[in-house]
């Protein structure tokens, strides 16, 4: 969400909008740059998000700074944590406080020991912090890494016109694909990327997606087609599946067990994607997952105990498998997918103006928003 360098204020200028300045205990040092950033001093409602004045961050040793033009608004890590709740709100330990997790724009800064030549790269970034050393890191499944932390959480985020990330968490994203789309692809396709794989979803495979249609659910259904799978989205909301390469049955349907199984086929489903982790689709699901057939579980919406018949399970040689986001080996495979040609639907990503976050919030807080939502700076940075 970067401004022209021309037009920067330094510490004093003041902005045109007569934003606040950081009120922390560390004061810029006259002659600092400032940036915009949307900030948090307590949680609370939407409107406790607020415009501020803060020190244009600097990247250290193994650090990019990127100039955000897009930003995803999460509904755990960006809503439920402005609100104070867990699972994330708990970890932040400071104010005031920078939201935003995986975003896209271009990278303006480097850091000691980087090539020069990454400025003016166009990028998208995975919030994902991992440590390197710990037995998970080093056999690159930095996603359970002991020190697991998040861009946005464990420190500040991209709710601000300047980021400042390691160099790893950034992928190029080719230039038909615009911000907007690119921040959605960095937030959705990283964790779809990983839990197709961990579902061995590919040609010839059945994937089942419940709640395929909210914004990873389309991400993973289309994400499985685009990889050959055939896919059936369950949703209390069909009208949401349209458009979607899928075989869509309703979610509130009596006979939703009956439905799956008619639609799995006489080999039953190979692959199911539950991000929601709902009692009575569990239960509707279970019964048509095939012979080496993997569930994979990456949410827990209500935190319901879930039934598991461990003797379908052993006999049919089947797997419960869970996924907490993408490592960086699935993610670089999801950009070679969207280099190969694979997109996000049409409609699906959703954008505001930055200004207007507080309405972002309020409406994902609501359940009133489908897709993707994307703050932006300005028109032309949507347009990529």
């Amino acid at each position: 969400m970067g401004t022209d360098p021309g037009e920067r204020r330094r510490v004093g200028d003041g902005w045109r909008n007569h934003s606040r300045r950081d009120r922390g205990d560390e004061q810029p040092a006259p002659g600092a740059c400032l940036m915009k950033a949307l900030v948090i001093r307590a949680f609370g409602g939407p409107a406790v998000l607020e415009m501020a004045e803060l020190p244009d961050p600097e990247p250290g040793p193994g650090e990019v700074r990127v100039r955000v033009h897009a930003v995803v608004v999460a509904r755990t890590k960006d809503v439920a944590a402005r609100a104070g709740k867990p699972p994330f709100a708990p970890q932040i330990k400071t104010f005031p406080h920078v939201l935003g997790t995986e975003h896209a724009g271009v990278i303006d800064r480097v850091g000691p020991g980087l090539d020069d030549g990454l400025v003016g790269r166009r990028v998208a970034v995975s919030a994902v912090l991992s440590c390197s050393r710990c037995r998970a890191c080093l056999v690159s499944r930095e996603e359970a890494c002991s020190e697991f932390a998040l861009v946005g959480i464990h420190r500040q985020g991209s709710y601000a016109e300047y980021c400042v990330v390691p160099v790893d968490n950034v992928r190029e994203i080719p230039d038909e694909v615009a911000f907007p789309e690119a921040a959605a692809l960095a937030a959705n396709g990283g964790v779809a990327s990983a839990q197709l794989d961990a579902g061995a979803a590919g040609p010839g495979t059945t994937v089942l997606v419940p709640g395929a249609g909210g914004a990873l659910g389309v991400t993973v259904a289309a994400l499985a087609a685009f990889r050959g799978a055939r896919v059936i989205g369950v949703d209390r909301r069909p009208p949401r599946l349209a458009g979607l390469p899928l075989v869509a049955l309703d979610g509130a349907a009596d006979d939703l067990p009956a439905r799956i199984l008619e639609a799995a086929g006489s080999g039953g489903l190979d692959c199911v994607v539950d991000n929601l982790g709902i009692t009575a689709w569990c239960e509707a699901y279970l019964p048509a997952l095939g012979a080496l057939g993997r569930v994979v579980v990456s949410g827990a919406v209500n935190h319901d105990p879930v039934p598991i018949r461990l003797l379908q399970f052993y006999l049919r040689s089947q797997s419960l498998i869970g996924v907490r986001t993408g490592n960086r080996r699935q993610i670089d495979r999801l950009w070679a997918d969207v280099a190969a040609g694979f997109r996000l639907p049409a409609g699906f990503v959703h954008t505001l103006s930055w200004t207007r976050a507080l309405d972002a919030h309020a409406s994902l807080q609501s359940g009133g928003t489908s897709g993707q939502l994307v703050l932006t700076m300005d028109a032309s940075s949507a347009a990529g």
